[in-house]
């Protein structure tokens, strides 16, 4: 389905549940950060992108995803797609596994992150540049990539910067796919959570999935998110569901573009 509508002014204040989150989905957030977005804890932020790879290897969600963004592209013969928020370079590397001719940039904020990528077989690809850059200030002029790719990491953004995601993405690519955690109800949501909360001390992929749980948006926060960066971003809001298993998710997928773009493609 998609949507377009009016700009909301107070996108800070949101509760990750959208503007009509209930009562009981508003206690269930948090702005804590998790190991990824702290520079205190360096091994266990390693820790958890070692897992993150490892489980999106062995689950198949790093090809999965991949095809979901060739899906978007397959009308565009050698498509120029980033990737924001890379983290290891799974989702890139099996972009250019599976597209013979896709040119893919692969950037993250995260300085460590980007050496790692560089030093692996990415940084020798003839296909693929690695970047160090900002989801929310993409270093590219308006319309450069056919394509930019948001997986897992969307949550991480408090909402006036993930709405400047939304702004970036449609401004500097033809599309942005926006790939992320599904929001549940709310009795389902606890019910995840306290699943969860006995590995959170111990374990710091646990640590870090039970935090990103809280603070994944739900589809009408996205929409919010989007109206607050431009009114006239469309938003496709494709798939995700309450029963999700937090190994093999189907996530929320979301599809957004910039009208004003596409009505000039048109003429």
């Amino acid at each position: 389905m998609v949507y377009m509508g009016t700009q909301i002014t107070d996108i800070e204040s949101m509760p990750s549940g959208g503007p009509d989150a209930s009562w009981l989905d508003r206690r269930l957030q948090t702005r804590r950060l998790e190991y990824l977005d702290r520079d205190d804890v360096e091994h266990r932020k390693r820790a958890v992108v070692r897992s993150l790879d490892r489980f999106g290897r062995f689950f198949g969600h790093h090809e999965r995803f991949a095809r979901l963004a060739l899906d978007d592209v397959a009308d565009v013969p050698d498509p120029k797609i980033l990737e924001l928020g890379s983290g290891h370079g799974g989702l890139s590397r099996a972009l250019l596994s599976l597209h013979p001719t896709a040119q893919v940039t692969v950037t993250d904020v995260e300085p460590t992150s980007v050496a790692a990528i560089a030093a692996g077989d990415l940084g020798d690809h003839p296909r693929a540049t690695v970047r160090e850059m900002d989801a929310t200030h993409i270093d590219a002029p308006d319309g450069y990539f056919d394509l930019a790719v948001f997986a897992m990491s969307f949550h991480h953004l408090p909402p006036a910067l993930a709405a400047q995601v939304f702004a970036e993405g449609t401004r500097a690519a033809d599309k942005l796919l926006i790939i992320d955690l599904p929001r549940p109800p709310a009795p389902l949501h606890i019910a995840r959570l306290v699943a969860m909360l006995p590995l959170v001390p111990l374990v710091p992929f646990a640590h870090d999935g039970f935090i990103s749980s809280l603070r994944a948006y739900s589809p009408s926060a996205l929409v919010a998110l989007a109206r607050h960066a431009d009114p006239a971003i469309e938003v496709e809001l494709r798939s995700g569901g309450a029963f999700n298993s937090p190994l093999v998710p189907r996530p929320q997928v979301v599809v957004a573009s910039w009208r004003g773009r596409q009505l000039r493609k048109r003429h």
